[in-house]
């Protein structure tokens, strides 16, 4: 398990232990919440549609041996349950607002009783943008809930009428490996719910589903260019686990999460000029787009890089950038190479 978010986990139930840390907990509590949240906000926004129904993991013992759309569902859902038929006892969300069948999901479970290919068959019928939106709605609702329990409120137990309520529901598989989640929910206290579907079974799944990317990127990368369209070296970015570069549909450059169409200024212009990279324009010493831009601190970094593949050639720069790299303890390019194009080029010929 991610060792940063499990200590920040940690240190909540601790202080949700004590009446007068108990404020200092939620807050703390919604914090971390927002920053995992931020992760899937990240894989949604950067990975193609079938990214959320592989598995590279199959046959695994763990959360990674699932999908991503089956990982944000199951976090969700899971949520949803416990958050309004237990905590607050109002309508869940995926029931209101036609969630259900926008996200045109055949089951409203936990998921919990789908096994190997049919987690992957289950995955592919999701609509992802549809399901994004349930369980943003469901975080927000669950933060809401959290924001307005009171410190006495944490022991409150759970008898058989809740059991019987969530029974009814089926939402809960009848499934060996979902029912017994009925149990254990109305075993615990509003505090044990926090720490498990609102805290660490978030942590388990995302870190599970970083996991899963990194290992499609990986795959996505393999036997494909290294060399960026705009000349930076995609095999010596900070971002290689969470990029399958810009040469393949896993491309989480940051210039093209935040353009239009999700496609860098720089490759859009090579394609429209039937061109490998920029390093084949004439305009490239000029050039402001995309990573050329003056605004952007690696701008004159990025030229350098693709003037000195034009003049040596793709593999010699490759091979400049490990050397490069190993002396200076994988800094950011832009932080080695400065902020001037031409010195940037003579230190890149130095070595």
């Amino acid at each position: 398990m991610n060792k940063e978010w499990s200590q920040e986990n940690k240190e909540i139930q601790v202080l949700l232990s004590k009446e007068a840390t108990f404020d200092e907990a939620i807050k703390k509590l919604l914090e971390l919440r927002e920053e995992l949240f931020q992760q899937i906000n990240w894989i949604v926004e950067g990975y193609p549609e079938k990214a959320f129904y592989q598995m590279p993991f199959a046959g695994a013992n763990g959360y990674h041996s699932k999908t991503l759309a089956y990982s944000i569902w199951h976090i969700f859902r899971i949520e949803d349950i416990v958050a309004h038929d237990m905590i607050a006892g109002d309508e869940q969300i995926l029931f209101r607002d036609d969630h259900l069948s926008k996200i045109a999901s055949p089951i409203i479970t936990t998921g919990n009783e789908l096994k190997g290919e049919e987690i992957a068959e289950f995955s592919k019928k999701l609509n992802l943008q549809e399901l994004y939106r349930y369980a943003k709605a469901v975080k927000e609702s669950s933060d809401r809930i959290l924001s307005g329990l009171k410190y006495k409120e944490l022991k409150r137990k759970y008898s058989e009428e809740t059991k019987q309520k969530l029974v009814k529901s089926k939402c809960v598989s009848e499934d060996e490996n979902a029912f017994w989640l009925i149990d254990y929910w109305c075993g615990k206290d509003i505090k044990g719910l926090i720490q498990m579907p609102f805290s660490r079974h978030w942590i388990m799944h995302i870190e599970a589903m970083q996991r899963i990317k990194n290992r499609l990127c990986k795959i996505a990368r393999k036997g494909a260019d290294y060399t960026a369209i705009c000349g930076l070296s995609c095999d010596h970015c900070f971002l290689a686990e969470w990029c399958g570069g810009c040469r393949t549909e896993y491309n989480v450059c940051s210039f093209a999460t935040c353009s239009e169409g999700r496609i860098c200024p720089n490759v859009k212009c090579c394609n429209e000029k039937n061109i490998d990279g920029c390093y084949e324009c004439s305009e490239l010493e000029v050039c402001e787009k995309g990573f050329f831009v003056p605004s952007n601190d690696g701008a004159e970094a990025a030229r350098a890089q693709s003037m000195f593949i034009r003049k040596y050639g793709k593999k010699e720069f490759l091979k400049v950038q490990t050397r490069l790299h190993e002396k200076y303890d994988f800094q950011k390019v832009q932080e080695i190479l400065g902020q001037d194009y031409k010195e940037a080029l003579n230190i890149l010929e130095e070595n």
